[in-house]
């Protein structure tokens, strides 16, 4: 089975390297590992223990930057390592202040994962979530280098709970311990012999609290907002916009909608522009004529989070794709939030229905019948805000029920 898995690895690499002249993610994939071996060497520090932190992509690192924060300030002795698989986490955050080292992680060969750790010689590895690379756990494990994943999560459909999954199931023994979001999680470990799991929630719901507590004012946003009804409709995607166009221009008078799009692509908001036929304003271009505007488009990165603190009622995009993004950023302010189909490989966001703070839409009419009830029915409003907020209050912690787990280690 390693064979089939080293193929595998290799036709990977293989394919990245081929699409790279003409896809910009798959170069930067490729470019970031040019020599890491020699940059690796140059920047490591071996005077210092490292404390090695890998997450897959920005959301992942998102996810364990709490923890990453909480670790250096209980290890001010120990240098921060930050890995990444994707381009979109590595060239967003490769000038994180928190760690000290910033690198894309090797592609997972035994070779690789034998050099990397030799030069690293981490005192604790640390993976975000999931990414479960086989050579990089096995030579950890054979180093004797205590590993961790945090705010895991495990479905009954993932390969190592199925008949086949025997040989890729191995890896999760690996770990010497792994903190989960859930208690099906810890169920599902142990059906496969693992019992080093404990539930200690998801370290995202700290980030997200602790983002809205400092969030900042955004003067174009308060303009807009007034006293209308507001929708901030966040990440959203090409087929997220049709459902809000076709919402829109049917919208009551006093409801305005602030859309920010996944993608910050001219062409993809100039359709949208077209399409809508109402009046629209581009956060970018000042705040001239903002109150009469019925849309406002945030042109720029950066500002979503706390956008959504001027929402009535957010939608969070993606479901209508590959999956919604982060619904967690919106409910922290105590709102209601809706999203689309394609949501069920996301814990918090089947917990958001069931505690009555989410709604999952279809089509343009349900969006619309959820949004009119919300609005129009204050006690059912009122009751969708309070379930938003306590789901956040009540899952906070994470990070320091971890941390406490991780002190024996300190050195």
């Amino acid at each position: 089975m390693v064979i089939l898995y080293n193929i595998g690895i290799g036709l990977y690499y293989l394919l990245v390297l081929i699409i790279s002249p003409f896809k910009r993610k798959a170069k930067l994939w490729i470019e970031g590992r040019n020599n890491w071996q020699a940059n690796l060497k140059a920047a490591i520090s071996p005077n210092y223990p490292v404390a090695w932190f890998h997450c897959a992509s920005l959301g992942e690192f998102e996810q364990g930057r709490p923890l990453i924060e909480a670790y250096r300030e209980s290890h001010p002795g120990h240098r921060i390592l930050l890995t990444f698989f994707s381009p979109s986490g590595y060239e967003v955050r490769k000038n994180y202040s928190g760690a000290d080292y910033v690198f894309y992680l090797p592609l997972d060969t035994p070779w690789n994962a034998k050099k990397f750790l030799a030069i690293v010689n981490p005192v604790i590895a640390i993976f975000v979530k999931y990414e479960f690379w086989h050579h990089h756990l096995r030579q950890l494990k054979r180093n004797k280098i205590p590993t961790f994943v945090i705010s895991a999560i495990f479905r009954p459909n993932q390969v190592f709970f199925k008949w086949y999954g025997a040989w890729y199931r191995k890896v999760l023994f690996g770990f010497n311990h792994i903190f989960v979001q859930n208690e099906i999680s810890v169920l599902l470990l142990q059906k496969i012999g693992i019992s080093n799991a404990t539930v200690a929630g998801d370290t995202r719901f700290d980030r997200v609290f602790a983002n809205a507590q400092k969030a900042v004012g955004l003067p174009i946003l308060e303009s807009f907002c007034g006293d209308s009804n507001v929708v901030v409709a966040g990440s959203t995607w090409p087929k997220d916009d049709e459902l809000l166009i076709e919402y829109i221009k049917s919208a009551p008078e006093n409801l305005k909608l602030v859309l920010v799009p996944h993608e910050i692509d001219p062409k993809q908001i100039e359709a949208f522009e077209q399409m809508v036929g109402v009046g629209t304003l581009r956060y970018t271009r000042g705040n001239k004529n903002v109150e009469s505007a019925k849309i406002l488009i945030i042109d720029m990165v950066g500002i979503l989070a706390a956008a959504y603190r001027y929402a009535n009622i957010a939608y969070v995009g993606g479901g209508f794709g590959a999956g919604i993004h982060n619904t967690l950023e919106p409910v922290t302010y105590g709102i209601p939030v809706l999203f689309g189909p394609n949501h069920q490989k996301f814990n918090e966001a089947t917990e958001l229905i069931g505690v009555g703070a989410g709604f999952s839409v279809s089509n343009a009419a349900e969006f619309r019948q959820v949004v009119s009830n919300l609005l129009n029915n204050e006690e059912q409003y009122k009751s969708a805000c309070k379930a938003a907020k306590n789901y956040i209050t009540d899952n906070i912690g994470a990070t320091n029920r971890i941390l406490e787990e991780l002190k024996p280690l300190k050195k």
